[in-house]
């Protein structure tokens, strides 16, 4: 599991909204598009790519969302919470991902991967 976390300037609230605007969660080589059940990410370079459609399963604003991953390359599921804390607030992102195709072995580089992508899109959409 990777789990990453984030102390903001911004009330709970505030920092949910963001966290939740799917679109903006921007990585390379990533387009996000809202969906009527969540959101799909489409990876790739012209041609070559592949969709990750993520449904939202819980949504319990501004406290918590649960997404499930149910692409045909990346599979798994993320839990996003939000806590107050004093005039701001600590943003938790858990995500457990597999990678179909990638041998076992190569579990802690997507990991360590994926940390990196979640800590600089936590970073971005928190900014005060």
């Amino acid at each position: 599991m990777t789990r990453v976390r984030r102390r903001s300037q911004l009330a709970a609230p505030a920092a949910f909204a963001r966290v939740t605007d799917w679109e903006q969660h921007r990585v390379p080589l990533t387009t996000i598009t809202a969906t009527s059940d969540g959101f799909a990410a489409r990876t790739g370079l012209g041609p070559l790519g592949f969709d990750d459609p993520m449904e939202v399963t819980h949504w319990d604003p501004p406290r918590r969302v649960h997404l499930v991953k149910r692409g045909r390359v990346v599979r798994g599921s993320a839990t996003i919470t939000v806590e107050p804390d004093g005039p701001g607030s600590i943003v938790t992102w858990d995500e457990e991902v597999s990678v179909i195709g990638v041998p076992g072995f190569l579990d802690p580089v997507v990991r360590r991967l994926l940390g990196l992508m979640v800590s600089s899109v936590l970073s971005r959409l928190l900014r005060g």
